[in-house]
């Protein structure tokens, strides 16, 4: 295996616990900051859940896109994909 075979695997890795913090840390603070928000105000777990499941959406809309927007390019790298159409404008 040669080196940049090896720096695109340990790239691989990084990006991949980096999400994972991200998939857990981003809704355990969020659901965090509602439980002291619900001890403050009194409204039981109402505030915890709410911002646990805001920031869960927010991850999962934040890897949907980043995802897109990776195989897109992957795609565009690929030998199938051929050149890019020329646009031409209408005169």
């Amino acid at each position: 295996m040669d080196l940049r075979e090896r720096r695109e695997l340990y790239n691989g890795f990084g990006d991949t616990l980096a999400r994972a913090v991200e998939f857990v840390a981003a809704p355990g603070l969020f659901a965090y900051g509602g439980h002291l928000l619900d001890a403050r105000f009194g409204t039981g777990n109402l505030l915890t859940v709410v911002l646990a499941v805001f920031a869960m959406a927010g991850v999962f809309v934040r890897a949907y896109f980043a995802y897109e927007v990776a195989m897109r390019q992957h795609e565009a790298e690929c030998p199938w994909a051929g050149p890019s159409p020329v646009r031409r404008d209408a005169a």
